[in-house]
């Protein structure tokens, strides 16, 4: 007899006897899925958190079963699932990102993201960006019977409007900016289909605290602020930090690149960023890219050297924006280490 091998993911829905709210994106996923578990947790629901962040989902059936549970799940684990269906499912967004899994093949990357909804029936729901056209031309194609809401953006990044027009507040500043306005609204329909009470939801919003190195605000030294966004290792994710900062920008960019094409930040940097600071051991790219500007562009492969430049370079009223639209591995451990390294620096350096 043979022995059949199943994923972590596989494995945990298999023995999970709650319902499962699953999140995945190339952007905004960890966002969205912790703003969930907050609402519902505020509303004394018996969640849990995990997938991709915190513990495995197999770990939280295994351990400390809840009657829901808030998953973040990339495409890497939806690649291997085979009955996995969520009560709940969102896809925030697909944009270019991880493609050196996917043979630097767009297509199959995004088929694996859409993955999450394919087991889902009539009686599910998913929840997607209806102004992502990468998703919203793949769904006809979908065999999947499930019920759908499409998001759309906001005419205000403050009063947010459910399909069912419910009316939201969103006045935190942990969820500054028009992309965080769409996690926004995933987290409140989500929620809402849930069963969650509106004013429930709107407490949720009020004292949500976003997890670091996502447009983390460090701090203001000298008139200065800095802004740690570490966790920008796309093109995508950086186009949402400029967008959402109305000061002069100090940008650092550079890492580990992943097959970027920069050219949808240039319409945003020409408009924002005073100033270029790469950050990596290889920048030829990046510096190829923008050097036609008029920008000043520094080349440094350490946090050290980069600050350097940021003393030289920065007046009262800038902002440094650590974004850096690539992986942290040449340089650092991971995301996480790039951006502690950074905040310990900038409170070294310049506090």
């Amino acid at each position: 007899m043979g022995i059949e091998v199943i994923s972590e993911i596989e494995f945990g829905f298999r023995h999970a006897k709650g319902q499962v709210i699953a999140i995945t994106g190339s952007n905004g996923k960890t966002t969205t899925t912790k703003l969930i578990h907050h609402i519902l947790a505020k509303a004394n629901y018996d969640v849990g958190l995990g997938g991709n962040i915190g513990f495995s989902f197999a770990r939280l059936v295994a351990e400390s079963p809840t009657e829901w549970y808030v998953l973040e799940i990339s495409s890497f684990q939806l690649d291997d699932i085979v009955t996995f269906k969520p009560k709940i499912s969102i896809v925030t967004n697909i944009t270019p990102d991880h493609l050196d899994r996917y043979d630097y093949d767009f297509d199959k990357y995004a088929t694996a993201k859409l993955r999450i909804c394919e087991n889902q029936d009539e009686s599910d729901l998913l929840i997607y960006s209806e102004q992502d056209e990468v998703i919203s031309s793949r769904l006809e194609k979908l065999e999947s019977q499930c019920q759908k809401i499409g998001i759309k953006p906001p005419k205000s990044n403050e009063l947010l409007i459910s399909k069912n027009g419910q009316k939201f507040k969103l006045g935190n500043p942990n969820l500054k900016g028009k992309h965080n306005a769409l996690n926004a609204l995933c987290a409140i329909e989500a929620a809402l289909a849930s069963g969650v009470a509106p004013e429930v939801i709107q407490a949720g919003l009020d004292d949500f605290q976003n997890a670091p190195h996502r447009l983390e605000r460090v701090g203001e030294f000298g008139g200065v602020v800095f802004t740690n966004d570490s966790k920008a290792t796309n093109v995508d994710s950086v186009w949402y930090a400029l967008d959402a900062i109305d000061a002069p920008i100090i940008w650092i960019v550079g890492g580990t690149d992943k097959g970027n094409d920069y050219s949808p930040l240039d319409d945003l940097v020409r408009e924002k960023v005073k100033c270029i600071v790469c950050l990596g051991l290889e920048n030829l790219k990046i510096i190829k890219h923008y050097e036609e500007f008029g920008i000043p562009i520094f080349d440094t492969s350490s946090l050290g050297l980069c600050f350097e430049k940021i003393k030289e370079v920065a007046k009262e009223g800038d902002q440094v924006l650590l974004s850096p639209a690539c992986a942290s591995f040449d340089l650092f451990r991971n995301y996480e280490d790039r951006g502690e390294q950074f905040k310990a620096g900038v409170k070294v350096n310049f506090g």
